[in-house]
C-alpha cells in the first residue's frame, strides 16, 4: 500500500522497504497468542491456530522455488517453513499477520512521525515518505526500520528496499505515487486499446487469454483504475459503455 498523503503532498523522498518471508515470519505460537489475547480459551486458541497455520512439508520444501540469485534456502529460511506458520495465499493469513504485526506498525509509525514522516504497510511492502530533511536521514532511518523490525521478529529485504527522491517516478506495489495515486502511463495506455478495440473489431478480437468472462474481466481492470483516478477511469468506461456484447 503506498503512502497517498505524503505522496499527494508532494514528498521530497519515498523510501520502500520490504520483509524476507514476511508470512513464514508468523509463527503459530506468535498466532495462538494472538487468538489467547482476543480472549479465546486456550483449547478454542489452540484449534484456530492449528487450523490457520500450516508446516511445509520435507518433500515440499525440496521442490520450493528458490528467489532470483539464490542458490539454495539457508539453514534459518528452511527451519521456518518446517515449522507451523501462517501460509502465504491464505485466505485468513493476511488480517492475522496484520493483527501480530500490531506492534511493529505502533512503533515503525512512531519512528516515522518523529523523523517527520509518513509510514504506510501493505503486507511485506513497507513505504516512508517525507520531506526534503526526510531525505538527508534517509540511511540513518534505514538502519533504525531494520533494528525494530528484526526486535519484532522481522528481517527486512535489503535487496527491495528503494530510496525514491521526487524527481523520479515512485512506484510501489505497480502504482505511481509523485502527485497521487496512478496507474503507470505505459500500463494505462496498453489497457485503453483494449475497449477501443473491442470498440472497432468486437470484444472477441481482445481476449487472448480466453478469458471465460472477458466482460467481467475488463470491468474489473477499470474499477481497479477508478480506484486510482476517477478522471482516467470515466474515459474508460466511456469506450467500455461503446462495445457490443451481443456475440459474446
Amino acid at each position: 500500500m503506498c503512502d497517498a498523503c505524503g505522496a499527494a503532498h508532494g514528498s521530497a523522498r519515498g523510501d520502500a522497504n520490504g520483509f524476507k518471508n514476511f508470512f513464514p515470519s508468523i509463527p503459530a505460537s506468535r498466532v495462538h497468542g494472538l487468538f489467547a489475547t482476543l480472549g479465546y480459551p486456550d483449547p478454542v486458541a489452540r484449534a484456530f491456530t492449528g487450523l490457520c497455520t500450516h508446516q511445509m512439508p520435507n518433500a515440499a520444501l525440496r521442490a520450493f522455488p528458490l528467489p532470483a540469485g539464490a542458490q539454495k534456502l539457508t539453514w534459518a529460511e528452511r527451519k521456518q517453513y518446517q515449522m507451523p506458520h501462517l501460509p502465504q495465499g491464505a485466505p485468513s493469513s493476511p488480517a492475522l499477520a496484520n493483527l501480530c504485526a500490531y506492534r511493529l506498525d505502533v512503533r515503525l509509525a512512531a519512528a516515522a512521525s518523529a523523523a517527520g514522516a509518513n509510514y504506510t504497510r501493505y503486507a511485506d511492502d513497507l513505504v516512508f515518505s517525507g520531506p526534503e530533511n526526510f531525505a538527508r536521514a534517509a540511511q540513518r532511518f534505514h538502519i533504525l526500520v531494520c533494528r525494530i523490525a528484526l526486535e519484532e521478529g522481522f528481517d527486512v529485504n535489503i535487496r527491495k528496499t528503494r530510496v525514491m527522491a521526487q524527481g523520479v517516478q515512485q512506484k510501489v506495489t505497480g502504482v505511481v505515487m509523485n502527485q497521487r495515486p496512478n496507474m503507470p502511463r505505459v500500463d494505462f495506455d496498453r489497457l485503453k486499446a483494449t475497449p477501443n478495440n473491442c470498440v472497432r473489431h468486437g470484444p472477441q478480437s481482445q481476449n487472448m487469454a480466453q478469458h471465460a468472462n472477458f466482460k467481467a474481466h475488463l470491468n474489473g481492470k477499470i474499477a481497479y483504475v477508478q480506484m486510482l483516478n476517477a478522471e482516467r477511469a470515466y474515459k474508460l468506461r466511456l469506450l467500455f459503455d461503446k462495445i457490443s456484447w451481443a456475440t459474446v
